[in-house]
């Protein structure tokens, strides 16, 4: 069963929450409440990784996708086996569908993402201290929920991993340039494809309305998943980062709601050069299980 905080109130849409509530579960079905003690005995000793979801995410698709990408996880081959016997996953589900309008909510969404991040950063330091290390990984819009939590952490983040990151390119060294800095976490990692079909369209107007009407937005910045981070890159920031062009790697590929794949993948723990053929021949699933790959391959 997965571990989550959850800063939602409502199963869709509606605002944050202001206090964060500890859960576990596969779906709405069986999605219980745990305790603080509970959780603590979960983490003691273990290298912890808190992943998140994206915008336009209700409760019920962000615990699908999240303790489905856990399974893939757990199940992937390690470079460093032993440490699979002390790793621990917990999800992070926030109301990134709360103001969702098509992507012109810009910078509305963004916003509820970072009060998220700093209500969320005094919990895990209160919880997370006997942990042997954390972690952290997101998904879209979630960048930028886990780069505010990170700015407002006492405690060391080991790895960052975002994947189709909705935020401007250059948000790790302005933006965030306090969450990436290497005093803050030992290693990011990002993953960006020029095929996003949502970064490649609808940030880019996005930014356009947000330079508009709210300072510190300029329109012209691409997004982090779409091309990369622009530079100077952080001293901590781990490459290589594009993923070939000939996978046409989509928004909604690293992280799956349905819960479809079955592929496990070995092997898979870096970004292959640019026309290198794509994993498991296209079988079914394989995007999200390469995406899960990588993660725990840089996680481990």
């Amino acid at each position: 069963m997965t571990q989550f905080l959850d800063v939602r109130l409502n199963p869709v849409g509606g605002p944050l929450a202001t206090s964060v509530a500890i859960n576990q579960g596969t779906s709405l079905a069986n999605y219980v409440s745990l305790d603080r003690d509970q959780l603590r005995a979960g983490l003691q000793g273990r290298n912890v990784l808190i992943a998140t979801h994206g915008f336009y995410v209700d409760r019920a698709a962000g615990i699908g996708s999240l303790s489905n990408w856990e399974r893939l996880i757990l199940k992937n081959p390690q470079p460093n086996p032993p440490a699979a016997q002390l790793f621990a996953f917990v999800g992070l589900l926030w109301p990134g569908d709360s103001v969702w309008a098509h992507g012109l909510d810009y910078p509305e969404e963004p916003r509820v993402a970072n009060d998220a991040g700093r209500l969320i950063a005094p919990f895990i330091n209160d919880n997370f201290a006997n942990a042997a290390s954390i972690s952290f990984a997101s998904h879209s819009l979630g960048a930028r929920l886990i780069l505010e939590t990170i700015a407002n952490l006492s405690l060391p983040v080991r790895r960052v991993t975002i994947m189709a990151g909705a935020i401007d390119d250059n948000c790790l060294n302005t933006e965030f340039k306090i969450a990436a800095n290497s005093s803050k976490v030992g290693k990011i990692s990002v993953l960006a494809s020029r095929k996003d079909e949502v970064l490649s369209a609808l940030f880019p107007l996005g930014n356009l309305i947000g330079g508009i009407i709210a300072e510190g937005h300029p329109w012209w910045h691409a997004a982090l998943g779409h091309g990369g981070p622009s530079n100077p890159r952080p001293g901590n920031f781990v490459a290589p980062f594009q993923i070939p062009d000939n996978w046409n790697y989509g928004h909604h590929d690293y992280l799956r709601v349905d819960q479809s794949s079955p592929t496990i993948l070995e092997n898979e723990w870096e970004v292959p050069p640019n026309g290198t053929p794509a994993p498991a021949g296209g079988t079914n699933g394989w995007q999200e299980a390469w995406s899960a790959a990588f993660c725990s391959g840089r996680f481990r």
